[in-house]
This record gives structure tokens, C-alpha cells and sequence, in this order.
């Protein structure tokens, strides 16, 4: 029976949920977006017909398998990007950290140009963001800018890849490891990318991604925490699952096999570990349903970056003959990037405005997209709160005023670039 409702899922995807052909200047083409097939209704069918809701065998084999895919030791599924952030960043102020635990008023090395939920956690936890500027045509943190924001009192770096690029990690990580400094990278944008031939989330002390629709690959909603520290990865778990101090995965019990044999704060010696809490922690899992369609996903994750670098390269021959008038997107020196969106900066001699160029290219069926916050400054949630800033971000808000995205994502082929690069040519 269960086969038999698997194959009517899989002919049920073919008939009716295939995609739809998109056809130039009839349909809108989104500036992002997921591509599945029969494979992934499967997993998802086959998951959901096992009643187990929660975290169960596909949330395991997800998380060593993408672990594998990262080069990273420990993988812990987590239910958004930006739960990753909270999660990674709360790790780093555990009190089992000692000296080195990131506490209130501490300061954080991070970017204007970035995304909210990159920054949010340091804000949330009562530190101080540090906002520095980033360079034109890569997007990616200005370095020279590191030794500026340090002070006494910073203790991390936080920042994010942007859309599918590297920031220079060999100049960040070198700067974090001279002053003794946390490092969390961002890879919600960049999955697959690769500096200097090592994979983006390698460099860092702990990493995170992000399995939205619009991302490289998808589970629905979903995110992951990554390192190689056994003591980071067991932090993280904690405050990723209630706060608690027991590592049993669920409907599992006595993994120490200690369950009543510790003595932990004021309780009772012999106390339930599985009832015992460490942190001041969440409930940020996923469903074992995600966990599925996301191995699905990622046997064909190489294929996606493949063909998103190939669109990228595409469009960007389309546009080279209007670098006259417009900024193109480049590489980090030394990265092999995976790209999540093709950036387009208006020049100051360009005949029309970012805003104009925009609302031109939804008018035509093309979906644009801002570079995240534009100047987060300057964004409403961040008004009154902490915080200190690096020169006068001069490129942020260049950004702010004339930068916009559009798709280069895997459903899109060459006859939607050439349109993109045909309605772009029309109104420059």
C-alpha cells in the first residue's frame, strides 16, 4: 500500500503540480524561486506516511549527510535562516564558554549592507553591533575597515556572503584570529562557494544557512547550524532544543547512560537529566517532512549551483556593453562563488535611476529585489537602540540608493535572461 501511494504521488506531482513553462512577457519572472520535482514529493509522502512529526530518521540522515556535503563534522537542523542566526550567536554566550562568552555590552564586527536576522541576534542578546562599509561590485565587508571597529570590548564578527559571493576570509579570519574573535559565518546565500578551494562555512567558528524557498536548495522553511567544535555543536543543540542539558535525540532516552546519576545547580542528585536545563534556550526544530524533502533536494544540489553560475555568466555577457552605465557584479579575489542573485548598481552618469530601472522591469514582468536592508542604519527597527559606526558608509549608501537585484536561479533559462537583457537595453 505504501508503494502504491507513493507512485499515485509521484504521478500526481507529474499531471499537476509540474512546473509551468514561464513564458517572457506573459508571465512574471521571479527574481527567486525553488525547483522540484516527483523525487521530492516522494521523500515528503514517504516521511509523512510514517505519523512521525517530529525530528525522526530523515532529520538524522539530513543532518549527516549535509554535514558531509559542508565539510563540517556536526550539522543541527533548526527551523529557518534566521533561527540559525539566533542559535549560533546564542551559542557563543554560554556561561560553559567561560572567558571567552560573549555577555551584555560586548560589541560585534558586522555590516551595514546586510540582512536583519544577520545582526538581529547581536541586538536581542544585549550586545553592541559594530557597522562597517562594504565594497562596490563584490558587496562584501570593506577589511580595511577591521582594525577601526575594534575595541576593547568586541569579542565577534558576524557577517553574512552576500548573494552568492565570499568576503575575504582569509583577511577576516586572520584579524579574528589575532584578537582572540569569534567568527559566524553567514552562508544563508552562498552554499557551495568556495575560497581559496575551501568551502564557505569552513572558516568560521560556527556557520549557518538557509533552506527557504528563494535559497539554493529547500525544505519549505528550515535552516542549519554548522561547526567543527564538539563543545560549540553541544551548546548549540541545548539552546536550539528547550535550553535542556540532555543530548538525547527525541524518543530516545539515557544516551549518558546516566539519566538519574547527575548532580547539576541546586537540584536533587539523581534528578531526570532529560529534565534538567543549561540555557535559557527554544524550541526552533523542524519536522522530520522538511527534513526529507531537503535530502531530495540535496542530490541535486550541485546541479542548482551549476546552472545558477551558468545563468550568472550568461547574463552578465548580455549586460558587459552597458558597464557604461552600470556596475556589474564580481568575485571576491580567490572565490569561486555560487551565486543567489546577479546585482546590478546604477553608475552616477546612468540615464535612468535605480527606482526608475525597477519599476520599469516589474512593469515588463521582472521581479527585482533590493541588496537586503539597504543601509541598516537607517532601517526603522535599529532607531535608539546601541550601536556604533565606522566612517561614514559611504558605499552602503550608494547601495541604498542604487542597487538591485535580479534572478539567476535554476527555473530560469536563456530565453528569460535575454528578455531581462532586453528590457534593460530598451530603457538605457
Amino acid at each position: 500500500m505504501r508503494e502504491e501511494i507513493i507512485s499515485k504521488s509521484r504521478e500526481y506531482f507529474r499531471t499537476e503540480l509540474e512546473k509551468k513553462k514561464i513564458i517572457p512577457g506573459e508571465n512574471y519572472i521571479p527574481a527567486s524561486g525553488k525547483v522540484m520535482d516527483e523525487d521530492d514529493m516522494e521523500y515528503l509522502i514517504d516521511a509523512s506516511l510514517d505519523m512521525w512529526l517530529t525530528a525522526g530518521r530523515y532529520h538524522s540522515q539530513f543532518e549527516r549527510e549535509f554535514a558531509s556535503y559542508m565539510n563540517q563534522k556536526f550539522c543541527l537542523l533548526v527551523n529557518s535562516g534566521s533561527s540559525a542566526n539566533l542559535v549560533a550567536f546564542a551559542t557563543l554566550t554560554s556561561p560553559k564558554l567561560k572567558d571567552r562568552k560573549i555577555k551584555n555590552g560586548d560589541e560585534v564586527i558586522t555590516v551595514a549592507a546586510g540582512f536583519p536576522t544577520t545582526v538581529n541576534p547581536i541586538v536581542q542578546h544585549g550586545c553592541i553591533p559594530v557597522f562597517v562599509d562594504v565594497d562596490l561590485g563584490t558587496y562584501e565587508i570593506d577589511v580595511s575597515q577591521l582594525e577601526k571597529a575594534k575595541s576593547d570590548k568586541t569579542k565577534a564578527v558576524m557577517i553574512a556572503h552576500t548573494l552568492g559571493n565570499m568576503f575575504n576570509v582569509k583577511a577576516v579570519k586572520e584579524f579574528c584570529e589575532k584578537y582572540n574573535l569569534w567568527l559566524i559565518e553567514d552562508c544563508c546565500d552562498a552554499v557551495g562557494a568556495k575560497y581559496n578551494g575551501e568551502l564557505c562555512g569552513t572558516f568560521g567558528d560556527i556557520a549557518t544557512v538557509s533552506f527557504y524557498p528563494a535559497h539554493h536548495m529547500t525544505m519549505g522553511e528550515g535552516g542549519a547550524v554548522l561547526t567543527n567544535n564538539s563543545v560549540l555543536k553541544k551548546i548549540a543543540e541545548s539552546f536550539r532544543d528547550w535550553g535542556r542539558d540532555c543530548w538525547c535525540p527525541p524518543g530516545v532516552d539515557n544516551s549518558c547512560n546516566k539519566r538519574f546519576g547527575w548532580e547539576l545547580g541546586d537540584l536533587p542528585k539523581g534528578f531526570d537529566h532529560k529534565y534538567t536545563y543549561s540555557h535559557i534556550g527554544y524550541n526552533l526544530k523542524i519536522t522530520d517532512m522538511q527534513a526529507a524533502v531537503g535530502l531530495g533536494q540535496l542530490k541535486k544540489l550541485n546541479k542548482f549551483i551549476e546552472k545558477r553560475n551558468r545563468n550568472f555568466d550568461y547574463l552578465k555577457s548580455k549586460l558587459k556593453p552597458f558597464e557604461d552605465q552600470l556596475i556589474l557584479p564580481e568575485a571576491t579575489e580567490s572565490c569561486e562563488a555560487s551565486w543567489f542573485g546577479f546585482t546590478i548598481s546604477v553608475k552616477e552618469n546612468c540615464k535612468v535611476s535605480k527606482q526608475e530601472l525597477c519599476e520599469f522591469l516589474e512593469n515588463k514582468k521582472i521581479g527585482t529585489r533590493q541588496l537586503f536592508g539597504g543601509n541598516l542604519v537607517k532601517q526603522p527597527l535599529y532607531e535608539g537602540i546601541e550601536k556604533r559606526i565606522v566612517g561614514e558608509l559611504k558605499n552602503t549608501d550608494y547601495i541604498m540608493e542604487n542597487t538591485f537585484w535580479v534572478g539567476c536561479w535554476p527555473g530560469l533559462e536563456e530565453e528569460h535572461l535575454d528578455y531581462i537583457a532586453d528590457c534593460l537595453k530598451e530603457i538605457l
